[in-house]
């Protein structure tokens, strides 16, 4: 974390705590947490959280309604969108095998209240989508039985007519959350072995869709005769892509157990691929059936496979259907129940959020009191609120999580790694913030001229020796070899990381500025076709210069977890195309997004700010510290340097023993 140099004001201060980063422990394995989930325990509930009440009810709706059979395609784009995503995860994951997931890697790479609201925004994604699930899982159910349990608790319990909320209490929902909270919170254990079973049952229930359903296929259904494979054409397909990304939302949950895995360096990662392929096999493979089953233009939106199959004179094999519906549904309500209690911990135990929340049962290694607490909360969100309701919130958090997690990628690849005062790795991605006191003593002042060189201590000396030896290979984050000659004079006086830093952020600042265009321009705007076509070049040529630049600068190649393939090109395309997503959102999601985001500025600036461990940490530093000056002749002096309340150092002197400084010498000439 920078310091705050001498004279700086209380805005700068305030800047640079807003933008704090966190330290990592020298042993990111430890935890308080019990690491017992297997690469196995990990791909299931990457296949749970995706593959849910969607692949029953989206695949009819999509189908129907936006794109016909072409359905097919629509899932492989949002997979391979998806894909994107998905490694920017795999490589924090491993890499970082901390719960918290995108408010984790938030947090180490670009500051602490951007890692607060992300973790804000992701408890409120998994609360919405846990109500919303029990709802639909309860409703699924009572259609089942005639809705008699909806009869039943009009007439003889209550019900309101108020706006955004359900005709009446859906106790059966909330009564599922709690059951479900109650088992999660014997362990990670039990909730793995939950998650196997439904899982299970889930998967074999696919299969018998696939093997008869393929059975009873008619190509007819195809012809131009039922109208055609694609008949909304190529915008049906591109609309029906971005519908079907929401269906791939879920293997987040896979980094957010990588404090629970055995080994998440290699399972994380392993995980990830395999449960995103069963995925998108899943729904590619069973909206293949679906319209060939029946014509797509007759399907019943609600439940099109258990109507298909009624259609088709197999009335029982609704049956089967629906029991799988039930159970890929209460994965999809385990794994939000599983991930939303651990980020809490997560934000807890940081000191961003109510210690209270921060406390791991001592027998079954569990935030228990997070567990309860928020399983309780969705369950009264899901006994009052209407489904629609819930729905129309979901996925913009997501997004911005998504967004955040990819500039993480391309910040942290670029940044060279910094002694923390734990001892650890930690980077400062922040274009803006000023250069730390620490960072540039431990730095040459002036190599080849007459002026003090200073430096942390002896190994600091002979570390800057050794790298000076190797002319072959630019530092991390500077300027490749090859384009020092060309750009270093326009570069060269940069920190290390910080024009990669600006890159990114006018990749998002292009990134939403190209979608605006695209989205608004001609309706809302009424852009002229110059103006529109100039304003795409614009942000398309910013977009494309950013890329260039962050490729000009040296990455880190040496890690021994996995890493996004062709950075910055892979996190820069998943942050457009999710930027485009959330413009498509509706402008009330976007009210009730920014009425949230200021309680949540509410919470972090009455307790996040006061509490944070980081600025503790701060707090505990040292008051005074010693640097080792290099003089011209050779000699070695030691200065101490006394913090002062205003800021201002008060340095004295120390000559060393010239034995010392002469061996200092003797060993980096050798070198």
């Amino acid at each position: 974390m920078e310091t705050c140099p001498r004279g700086c004001t209380p805005a700068v201060r305030f800047y640079q705590k807003l933008n704090r980063l966190k330290t990592l422990d020298d042993d990111m394995m430890a935890t308080s947490l019990k690491r017992c989930l297997s690469t196995l325990d990990l791909t299931l509930l990457g296949v749970g959280g995706m593959v849910g009440s969607g692949l029953y009810v989206l695949t009819g709706t999509v189908a129907k309604d936006i794109v016909g059979p072409a359905i097919i395609i629509s899932f492989i784009i949002a997979g391979l969108a998806s894909l994107l995503a998905a490694f920017c995860y795999a490589e924090f994951g491993a890499s970082i095998p901390k719960t918290g997931s995108a408010y984790m890697f938030t947090y180490v790479s670009v500051g602490e209240v951007w890692a607060f609201l992300i973790g804000w925004n992701v408890i409120l994604e998994n609360m919405i989508g846990g109500a919303a699930v029990a709802r639909a899982w309860s409703g699924y159910l009572d259609s089942i039985f005639n809705h008699a349990i909806q009869n039943f608790t009009e007439t003889h319990i209550m019900q309101w007519n108020v706006p955004f909320l359900a005709h009446y209490p859906d106790l059966l929902a909330a009564g599922i959350l709690v059951v479900a909270s109650f088992f999660i919170s014997f362990g990670v254990q039990v909730s793995s072995y939950l998650n196997h079973i439904f899982s299970t049952i889930s998967m074999v229930v696919i299969i018998f869709i696939l093997v008869f359903g393929f059975i009873l296929a008619e190509p007819a259904n195809w012809s131009e005769k039922e109208g055609g494979f694609a008949p909304f054409g190529l915008s049906g397909i591109l609309a029906g892509s971005a519908t079907c990304f929401y269906a791939f939302v879920g293997f987040d949950v896979i980094a957010s157990s990588s404090e629970e895995a055995k080994n998440p360096q290699k399972s994380v990662p392993i995980a990830t691929a395999i449960s995103l392929g069963l995925a998108a096999a899943a729904y590619i493979l069973v909206s293949t059936v679906l319209t060939l089953m029946v014509p797509w233009h007759t399907l019943d939106p609600n439940s099109a496979l258990a109507d298909a199959f009624f259609r088709r004179g197999y009335s029982w094999a609704g049956v089967i259907v629906a029991i799988g519906s039930i159970c890929a549904m209460n994965t999809v309500l385990l794994c939000n129940l599983f991930s939303l209690p651990r980020i809490v911990y997560a934000m807890a135990e940081d000191g961003l959020f109510f210690s209270i929340f921060a406390q791991v049962n001592p027998i079954t290694k569990v935030p228990v009191n997070a567990i309860l607490v928020f399983g309780i909360l969705m369950a009264t969100m899901a006994l009052i609120f209407d489904l629609e309701a819930l729905v129309q919130f979901l996925s913009i958090g997501t997004l911005l999580a998504y967004t955040f997690v990819a500039a993480s990628v391309i910040v942290l690849r670029f940044q060279p790694n910094k002694t923390s005062s734990k001892g650890t790795a930690s980077t400062s991605p922040n274009p803006s913030a000023e250069p730390s006191d620490a960072a540039s003593e431990s730095q040459t002042i002036n190599e080849d001229s007459g002026e003090l060189k200073q430096y942390e201590s002896f190994s600091d000396k002979f570390q800057l020796v050794e790298r000076q030896a190797s002319t072959e290979r630019q530092e991390v984050g500077q300027l490749k070899a090859y384009w020092e000659p060309y750009l270093g004079k326009l570069l060269g006086d940069c920190d290390p990381g910080e024009v990669v830093g600006y890159c990114v952020l006018t990749i998002i600042v292009s990134s939403v500025s190209f979608c605006a265009v695209v989205e608004f321009g001609t309706k809302q705007l009424h852009l002229p076709i110059w103006s529109f076509t100039m304003l795409l070049v614009i942000f398309s040529l910013a977009y494309v210069l950013s890329l260039a630049l962050i490729w000009l600068h040296e990455p880190q190649t040496s890690s021994k977890t996995f890493q996004v393939p062709l950075v910055p090109l892979t996190p820069a395309a998943s942050i457009l195309i999710n930027i485009f997503l959330m413009m498509k959102l509706s402008y009330l999601t976007w009210i009730r997004f920014t009425v949230w985001i200021a309680v949540g500025l509410f919470v972090y600036f009455g307790y996040g700010i006061w509490h944070s461990k980081e600025g503790i940490r701060e707090m505990q530093t040292k008051d005074t510290a010693a640097r080792y000056v290099v003089l011209p002749s050779g000699s070695l002096v030691e200065t101490v340097q006394s913090v002062q309340p205003d800021g201002q150092l008060d340095t004295s002197a120390h000559h060393i023993n010239p034995s010392t400084a002469s061996t200092a010498e003797e060993y980096a000439g050798n070198r």
